[in-house]
């Protein structure tokens, strides 16, 4: 798994709206530019987490993007897995069921299908507050 400047960037954009006041809504071209990403970029990032109802956008004069739940209902996964093809290890596991021809025979799948569970539950398992409040990690940190 290698997670793309898109995912990256979409925890940025996340982290950044999540230092405003909750009823605030953050223009897109303050938000690309404290983020130094492209307008551009940024644009295509917020189009795909408002589509998911992670942000909401608003058009006009005090118009932006603000989250639309707390911080600690947001979680890396869910952010990574908008903007991921994929977050597994291998290729044979973005199909359920899986349809390796070789799954039935195959030695390695167990061993993959586990790091496929432990990443799942790592990233899903930590919030946006999380990341704001690294003193708090708790069981995430490794």
């Amino acid at each position: 798994m290698l997670v793309s400047t898109r995912g990256r960037y979409a925890l940025r954009i996340i982290l950044e709206l999540s230092t405003h006041d909750k009823n605030e809504y953050v223009p897109l071209i303050e938000l690309s530019e404290k983020q130094e990403i492209s307008l551009k970029y940024a644009e295509a990032i917020v189009a795909i987490l408002t589509k998911a109802k992670l942000l909401e956008g608003k058009r006009g004069k005090s118009g932006g993007y603000r989250l639309v739940k707390k911080t600690s209902e947001y979680t890396v996964g869910e952010i990574l897995e908008l903007t991921e093809d994929s977050l597994a290890p291998v290729s044979c596991l973005n199909d359920t069921p899986n349809k390796c021809p070789k799954a039935k025979n195959c030695k390695t799948l167990w061993m993959w299908e586990n790091m496929n569970t432990l990443i799942h539950n790592y990233l899903f398992g930590i919030t946006i507050d999380d990341l704001n409040n690294p003193e708090k990690k708790g069981d995430w940190n490794i």
